[in-house]
């Protein structure tokens, strides 16, 4: 069963971030925003993948717009 979470607080550091949710798979999280920051390497327009800003994430640029974390629980 899947929670829906909007009260995240700074921990992805994207707590300004507009239009954004969290979802919780048991012991793992979905992170969904827009993405607003400044990329300085040429991206994929489609899909580009990169390790998150803090250790065991992993980050998901969906259409140069929409950035996915995803996350282990805490």
């Amino acid at each position: 069963m899947a929670h829906l979470n909007n009260s995240f607080g700074a921990r992805f550091g994207l707590e300004y971030a507009p239009t954004s949710f969290l979802l919780r798979f048991g012991r793992r999280e979905m992170f969904v925003c827009r993405d607003f920051r400044k990329r300085y390497y040429r991206v994929n327009p489609v899909i580009d993948c990169s390790t998150g800003v803090e250790a065991g994430h992993l980050e998901v640029l969906l259409m140069k717009k929409w950035l996915v974390i995803l996350s282990r629980a805490r």
